[in-house]
Protein backbone atom coordinates (compact mmCIF):
# COMPACT_ATOMS: atom_id res chain seq x y z
CA UNK A 1 0.00 0.00 0.00
CA UNK A 2 3.11 2.18 1.09
CA UNK A 3 4.65 1.75 -2.33
CA UNK A 4 1.50 2.24 -4.40
CA UNK A 5 1.12 5.39 -2.81
CA UNK A 6 4.51 6.38 -3.12
CA UNK A 7 4.10 5.70 -6.96
CA UNK A 8 1.37 7.93 -7.11
CA UNK A 9 2.77 11.00 -5.33
CA UNK A 10 5.92 10.29 -7.70
CA UNK A 11 3.32 10.62 -10.68
CA UNK A 12 1.55 13.29 -9.12
CA UNK A 13 4.91 15.30 -8.68
CA UNK A 14 5.79 14.12 -12.16
CA UNK A 15 2.35 15.36 -13.69
CA UNK A 16 2.37 18.77 -11.95
CA UNK A 17 6.48 19.71 -13.22
CA UNK A 18 4.75 18.67 -17.24
CA UNK A 19 1.97 21.31 -16.36
CA UNK A 20 4.41 23.78 -14.80
CA UNK A 21 6.73 23.42 -17.72
CA UNK A 22 3.88 23.68 -20.00
CA UNK A 23 2.77 26.97 -18.35
CA UNK A 24 6.21 28.47 -18.06
CA UNK A 25 7.10 27.94 -21.74
CA UNK A 26 4.12 27.98 -24.11
CA UNK A 27 4.86 30.96 -25.51
CA UNK A 28 7.70 29.59 -26.33
CA UNK A 29 5.82 26.45 -28.28
CA UNK A 30 3.04 28.69 -29.51
CA UNK A 31 5.38 31.04 -31.38
CA UNK A 32 8.65 29.23 -32.13
CA UNK A 33 9.58 31.60 -34.99
CA UNK A 34 10.09 34.40 -32.85
CA UNK A 35 13.74 35.85 -32.40
CA UNK A 36 17.05 35.28 -34.22
CA UNK A 37 18.03 37.18 -37.28
CA UNK A 38 16.42 38.28 -40.27
CA UNK A 39 16.79 35.84 -43.35
CA UNK A 40 18.20 36.50 -46.35
CA UNK A 41 16.05 35.27 -48.71
CA UNK A 42 15.93 38.83 -49.83
CA UNK A 43 17.36 37.84 -53.29
CA UNK A 44 14.07 36.04 -54.05
CA UNK A 45 11.80 38.79 -53.82
CA UNK A 46 10.59 40.39 -56.87
CA UNK A 47 12.53 44.00 -56.69
CA UNK A 48 9.31 46.13 -56.51
CA UNK A 49 9.21 44.64 -53.15
CA UNK A 50 10.36 46.93 -50.61
CA UNK A 51 11.08 46.11 -46.62
CA UNK A 52 8.97 48.54 -44.20
CA UNK A 53 8.66 49.28 -40.74
CA UNK A 54 4.89 49.23 -39.29
CA UNK A 55 4.55 51.25 -36.41
CA UNK A 56 2.04 49.68 -33.56
CA UNK A 57 -0.47 51.64 -31.27
CA UNK A 58 1.91 50.60 -28.02
CA UNK A 59 5.06 51.52 -29.50
CA UNK A 60 6.56 48.06 -31.45
CA UNK A 61 8.06 48.28 -34.96
CA UNK A 62 7.52 45.54 -37.11
CA UNK A 63 9.49 44.55 -40.32
CA UNK A 64 7.26 43.93 -43.50
CA UNK A 65 7.33 43.43 -47.16
CA UNK A 66 5.39 45.83 -48.97
CA UNK A 67 4.09 45.90 -52.64
CA UNK A 68 2.04 48.47 -53.83
CA UNK A 69 -1.23 47.63 -56.13
CA UNK A 70 -1.77 48.65 -59.23
CA UNK A 71 -4.24 51.64 -59.10
CA UNK A 72 -7.41 50.44 -58.92
CA UNK A 73 -6.72 46.83 -57.36
CA UNK A 74 -6.43 45.64 -54.25
CA UNK A 75 -3.97 44.50 -51.13
CA UNK A 76 -3.79 41.21 -50.17
CA UNK A 77 -2.73 41.61 -46.08
CA UNK A 78 -1.10 38.42 -45.50
CA UNK A 79 0.03 37.00 -42.18
CA UNK A 80 2.06 33.86 -41.61
CA UNK A 81 2.34 31.20 -39.79
CA UNK A 82 3.72 30.61 -36.06
CA UNK A 83 6.89 29.14 -37.33
CA UNK A 84 7.31 30.75 -40.43
CA UNK A 85 8.29 34.20 -41.92
CA UNK A 86 6.45 36.85 -44.05
CA UNK A 87 8.95 36.22 -47.16
CA UNK A 88 7.47 33.59 -48.25
CA UNK A 89 3.61 34.58 -48.60
CA UNK A 90 5.35 37.92 -49.97
CA UNK A 91 6.61 36.35 -52.94
CA UNK A 92 3.64 34.25 -52.88
CA UNK A 93 1.33 36.85 -53.75
CA UNK A 94 3.54 39.05 -55.82
CA UNK A 95 3.75 36.37 -58.60
CA UNK A 96 1.23 34.08 -60.43
CA UNK A 97 -2.39 35.32 -60.99
CA UNK A 98 -2.18 38.22 -57.86
CA UNK A 99 0.59 39.96 -59.51
CA UNK A 100 -0.77 39.41 -63.10
CA UNK A 101 -4.04 40.91 -61.75
CA UNK A 102 -2.32 44.27 -60.41
CA UNK A 103 -2.87 43.30 -56.37
CA UNK A 104 -0.28 44.65 -54.05
CA UNK A 105 1.07 43.08 -50.75
CA UNK A 106 1.80 43.83 -47.61
CA UNK A 107 3.64 40.98 -44.99
CA UNK A 108 4.45 41.45 -41.45
CA UNK A 109 6.69 39.85 -39.31
CA UNK A 110 4.92 39.89 -35.92
CA UNK A 111 6.18 41.82 -32.90
CA UNK A 112 9.62 39.53 -31.32
CA UNK A 113 9.76 37.66 -34.85
CA UNK A 114 12.97 38.20 -37.20
CA UNK A 115 13.77 42.04 -37.38
CA UNK A 116 10.73 43.30 -35.46
CA UNK A 117 10.55 44.70 -31.80
CA UNK A 118 8.79 43.39 -28.59
CA UNK A 119 7.66 39.99 -27.94
CA UNK A 120 4.22 37.48 -29.16
CA UNK A 121 0.79 37.07 -27.48
CA UNK A 122 -2.58 36.87 -28.58
CA UNK A 123 -3.41 40.51 -28.07
CA UNK A 124 0.10 41.89 -29.51
CA UNK A 125 -0.19 39.83 -32.82
CA UNK A 126 -3.80 41.17 -32.81
CA UNK A 127 -2.34 44.48 -32.63
CA UNK A 128 0.19 43.53 -35.47
CA UNK A 129 -2.53 42.93 -37.84
CA UNK A 130 -4.77 45.94 -37.13
CA UNK A 131 -1.59 48.26 -37.33
CA UNK A 132 -0.53 46.57 -40.70
CA UNK A 133 -3.70 46.65 -42.63
CA UNK A 134 -4.10 50.44 -41.52
CA UNK A 135 -0.62 50.43 -42.70
CA UNK A 136 -1.49 49.23 -46.28
CA UNK A 137 -4.79 51.96 -46.27
CA UNK A 138 -2.20 54.54 -45.43
CA UNK A 139 -0.05 53.50 -48.36
CA UNK A 140 -2.67 52.67 -50.69
CA UNK A 141 -5.86 55.20 -50.02
CA UNK A 142 -9.11 53.28 -50.81
CA UNK A 143 -7.48 49.72 -52.61
CA UNK A 144 -9.72 47.15 -51.52
CA UNK A 145 -8.18 44.53 -49.28
CA UNK A 146 -8.00 40.53 -48.76
CA UNK A 147 -7.03 39.66 -45.60
CA UNK A 148 -4.95 36.27 -45.42
CA UNK A 149 -3.84 34.16 -43.12
CA UNK A 150 -2.23 30.50 -42.69
CA UNK A 151 -2.37 28.56 -39.84
CA UNK A 152 -1.72 30.57 -36.93
CA UNK A 153 -2.01 34.14 -39.34
CA UNK A 154 -5.59 32.61 -40.26
CA UNK A 155 -6.59 33.08 -36.56
CA UNK A 156 -4.65 36.56 -36.65
CA UNK A 157 -6.67 37.30 -39.91
CA UNK A 158 -10.07 36.51 -38.34
CA UNK A 159 -9.08 38.61 -35.21
CA UNK A 160 -8.70 41.62 -37.64
CA UNK A 161 -11.42 41.38 -39.74
CA UNK A 162 -13.76 41.09 -36.86
CA UNK A 163 -12.20 44.16 -35.28
CA UNK A 164 -11.62 46.15 -38.28
CA UNK A 165 -15.23 45.56 -39.76
CA UNK A 166 -16.36 45.48 -43.27
CA UNK A 167 -15.64 48.63 -44.67
CA UNK A 168 -13.32 48.32 -47.48
CA UNK A 169 -12.12 44.47 -47.05
CA UNK A 170 -12.66 41.96 -50.04
CA UNK A 171 -12.90 39.01 -47.76
CA UNK A 172 -11.17 36.33 -45.64
CA UNK A 173 -9.10 33.67 -47.06
CA UNK A 174 -7.91 31.32 -44.54
CA UNK A 175 -5.32 28.36 -44.92
CA UNK A 176 -5.48 25.13 -42.49
CA UNK A 177 -6.60 27.38 -39.60
CA UNK A 178 -8.29 26.36 -36.56
CA UNK A 179 -11.33 27.32 -34.60
CA UNK A 180 -9.42 27.65 -31.32
CA UNK A 181 -6.36 27.30 -29.95
CA UNK A 182 -7.92 25.13 -26.84
CA UNK A 183 -9.13 23.28 -29.20
CA UNK A 184 -5.45 22.23 -30.91
CA UNK A 185 -4.39 22.05 -27.00
CA UNK A 186 -6.32 19.31 -26.44
CA UNK A 187 -5.49 17.54 -29.48
CA UNK A 188 -1.93 17.75 -29.63
CA UNK A 189 -1.89 17.56 -25.38
CA UNK A 190 -4.40 15.77 -24.22
CA UNK A 191 -3.36 15.21 -20.31
CA UNK A 192 -2.46 18.75 -19.77
CA UNK A 193 -5.30 21.54 -18.33
CA UNK A 194 -6.22 23.86 -21.18
CA UNK A 195 -7.32 26.13 -19.05
CA UNK A 196 -3.72 27.22 -18.36
CA UNK A 197 -3.68 28.62 -21.74
CA UNK A 198 -2.23 32.52 -22.00
CA UNK A 199 -3.59 32.63 -25.58
CA UNK A 200 -6.90 31.25 -26.58
CA UNK A 201 -6.83 31.89 -30.01
CA UNK A 202 -10.87 31.59 -29.99
CA UNK A 203 -11.65 32.05 -33.34
CA UNK A 204 -15.32 30.40 -33.47
CA UNK A 205 -16.39 32.79 -31.33
CA UNK A 206 -15.68 35.84 -33.32
CA UNK A 207 -15.85 34.80 -36.82
CA UNK A 208 -19.84 34.78 -36.73
CA UNK A 209 -19.18 38.57 -36.61
CA UNK A 210 -17.03 38.76 -39.88
CA UNK A 211 -20.00 39.99 -42.41
CA UNK A 212 -17.37 39.47 -45.69
CA UNK A 213 -17.36 36.01 -47.62
CA UNK A 214 -14.60 33.95 -46.40
CA UNK A 215 -13.01 31.12 -48.31
CA UNK A 216 -11.42 28.38 -46.14
CA UNK A 217 -9.39 25.71 -47.88
CA UNK A 218 -7.62 22.81 -45.84
CA UNK A 219 -5.19 20.02 -46.24
CA UNK A 220 -7.14 16.15 -46.25
CA UNK A 221 -3.60 15.14 -44.87
CA UNK A 222 -3.27 18.20 -42.34
CA UNK A 223 -1.45 16.90 -39.30
CA UNK A 224 -0.57 19.73 -37.33
CA UNK A 225 -4.44 21.20 -37.83
CA UNK A 226 -6.64 17.96 -39.07
CA UNK A 227 -9.15 19.30 -41.55
CA UNK A 228 -12.01 18.56 -38.55
CA UNK A 229 -11.06 22.49 -37.31
CA UNK A 230 -11.19 24.02 -40.35
CA UNK A 231 -14.76 22.57 -40.78
CA UNK A 232 -15.52 23.74 -37.04
CA UNK A 233 -14.58 26.86 -38.09
CA UNK A 234 -16.20 27.41 -41.13
CA UNK A 235 -19.98 26.06 -39.34
CA UNK A 236 -18.96 29.10 -37.02
CA UNK A 237 -19.48 31.44 -39.45
CA UNK A 238 -22.23 33.46 -41.27
CA UNK A 239 -20.68 33.39 -44.74
CA UNK A 240 -17.87 30.79 -45.57
CA UNK A 241 -17.00 28.12 -48.46
CA UNK A 242 -15.16 25.65 -46.95
CA UNK A 243 -12.95 23.56 -49.35
CA UNK A 244 -11.00 20.52 -48.34
CA UNK A 245 -7.95 19.35 -51.22
CA UNK A 246 -5.14 16.84 -50.89
CA UNK A 247 -2.05 17.84 -48.78
CA UNK A 248 -0.83 18.31 -45.86
CA UNK A 249 -0.59 21.66 -43.67
CA UNK A 250 2.34 22.84 -46.23
CA UNK A 251 1.45 21.62 -49.25
CA UNK A 252 -1.74 22.97 -49.94
CA UNK A 253 -0.44 26.72 -49.50
CA UNK A 254 -1.37 28.60 -52.93
CA UNK A 255 -2.93 25.55 -54.44
CA UNK A 256 -6.18 27.33 -54.58
CA UNK A 257 -4.64 30.78 -55.56
CA UNK A 258 -6.24 31.20 -58.92
CA UNK A 259 -9.97 30.53 -58.02
CA UNK A 260 -9.50 32.61 -54.70
CA UNK A 261 -7.97 35.83 -57.07
CA UNK A 262 -11.32 35.18 -59.15
CA UNK A 263 -13.63 35.14 -56.37
CA UNK A 264 -12.29 37.91 -54.02
CA UNK A 265 -11.43 40.35 -57.80
CA UNK A 266 -15.18 39.38 -58.32
CA UNK A 267 -16.37 40.90 -55.37
CA UNK A 268 -18.54 40.33 -52.27
CA UNK A 269 -21.56 37.92 -53.94
CA UNK A 270 -19.73 34.57 -55.06
CA UNK A 271 -19.45 32.67 -52.06
CA UNK A 272 -22.16 30.11 -51.33
CA UNK A 273 -22.88 29.85 -47.52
Amino acid sequence: MRLAAGLLLVLLALYGAVVAAFWWFQRGLLYPGQGGPVPATGARLPPEIETITVPTPDGERLRALWLPPAPGTGVVVTFHGNASLPEWHAERFAAGPWRARGWGVMAPAYRGYPGSTGSPSEAGLIADGLASLAEARRRAPGAPVLLHGHSLGAAVAVAVAARAGASGVLGLYLEAPFDSMTAMARHHFRLLPTGLLADSWHSDRIIGAVAVPILIVHGDADPVIPAKYGARLARAAARADFVEVPGDHVAILGSQDVEAEARFRAGPGVLTK
